[in-house]
């Protein structure tokens, strides 16, 4: 099993205070520098003694783990790191640690990589100081970088992250609109900046004074909006559209998709947006449901006849009933795996295709 932390020491002292970390922390895997490893042997998932260099043996772990942490001086760390650096969207986690454990440094990654997440908490297991110097953090606010992660947000796009993050640090006006997604998206201590104004649609926010913008949407943006907001706005999307399925024994995952496609771009949503699937438990072995779900990454929800009866429907099918034991599959199926009592599309049928689309109601 590979694990997604490595923690590197080379001094008896660094070695000692990996050794208990790795101890704290799951999923961590310690490589101890043999010449000040003593007795130590290998332990398979837990315990690595390596001869090398430090500089040679940094390439793979970069590639290998999620998060680096290393045991020595900051200079030093900084100097083997940066021939290794490519890219923030899928450089590693690196914190130092001094051998004292009196500091924790959150180094490269802290945002995207999750580097300040990780130094806080291990700080806390080593109840040492934890250094973090990224603007948001320090300021107590959030990150636009990281909007949502934690529910599944994703970006449109990361070219206006870095104006959008400036906009934010620097204290310029932002308009932030938020038409569906999770309510609860500030992080747990942060606060709301003054700079920062919540709007109730999109009229308003193409009306007030900003130098950026963040839109939260599972809607397709029209062309005159996109062109109105600008450059230096974010837009992300929350998980928050659930699709009901139905269709014919052996219908190809293509025309699955294609069906699925054609819907959201009638509908004006955005496919990023889509959370899940959901359908009768009868289609749990259906492979071209299986092969879309797969290819997008979605859960596909089941439900047994009797609780997709347990969803009252305008036009209940005999014809369905006599093939799946329910009078209907993807309006209840979409119905109760959303949570919402609205459908945004009854139930379509095309080619061999029915399928049903609402929106996840969130609160808060």
């Amino acid at each position: 099993m590979v694990r997604k932390v490595a923690a590197v020491a080379i001094t008896r002292n660094g070695i000692e205070l990996a050794l208990k970390l790795g101890g704290l922390l799951a999923d961590t895997e310690v490589y101890c520098y043999a010449k000040y490893s003593g007795e130590l042997e290998e332990i398979p998932g837990e315990r690595r003694i390596f001869a090398g260099s430090v500089k040679e043996l940094l390439p793979n772990l970069f590639r290998r783990y999620e998060a680096v942490i290393l045991f020595f001086s900051l200079g030093a760390a900084v100097r083997l790191i940066a021939p290794l650096l490519e890219d923030k969207k899928t450089d590693p986690a690196v914190i130092v640690i001094d051998e004292g454990g009196e500091h924790v440094i959150s180094v490269l990654s802290g945002h995207l990589g999750g580097a300040n997440r990780l130094t806080l908490q291990i700080a806390e297991l080593l109840q040492s100081r934890p250094v973090i110097t990224t603007a948001s953090d320090v300021q107590g606010t959030f990150a636009a970088d990281l909007l949502g992660r934690e529910f599944g947000w994703r970006a449109d796009s990361f070219a206006p992250m870095k104006s959008v993050s400036a906009a934010i640090v620097n204290g310029e006006p932002v308009a932030f609109l938020q038409e569906s997604g999770e309510r609860d998206w500030l992080p747990a201590g942060a606060v709301l900046p003054d700079h920062i104004q919540l709007c109730a649609d999109m009229l308003e926010l193409l009306q007030v004074p900003r130098s950026a913008a963040i839109v939260v949407t599972d809607r397709l943006l029209k062309p005159e909006e996109v062109a109105a907001l600008g450059e230096r706005t974010a837009v992300y999307r929350p998980r928050s559209l659930v699709l009901g399925l139905g269709c014919n024994r052996g219908t190809p995952a293509a025309e699955l998709e294609a069906v699925v496609m054609e819907t959201l771009a009638e509908l004006g949503l955005s496919l990023l947006s889509v959370r899940n699937a959901a359908t009768a438990a009868i289609k749990g072995d259906e492979a071209g449901l299986l092969a879309l779900c797969g290819k997008y990454g979605w859960e596909l929800s089941l439900y047994s006849p009797e609780q997709l009866n347990s969803v009252p429907l305008d036009c209940p099918s005999e014809i369905v009933f006599k093939a799946t034991g329910a009078y209907g599959v993807c309006e209840p199926a979409v119905l109760l795996s959303s949570g919402s009592g609205q459908l945004l599309l009854p139930k379509k049928k095309s080619g061999n295709v029915t399928i049903a689309v609402a929106r996840v109601t969130y609160t808060g």
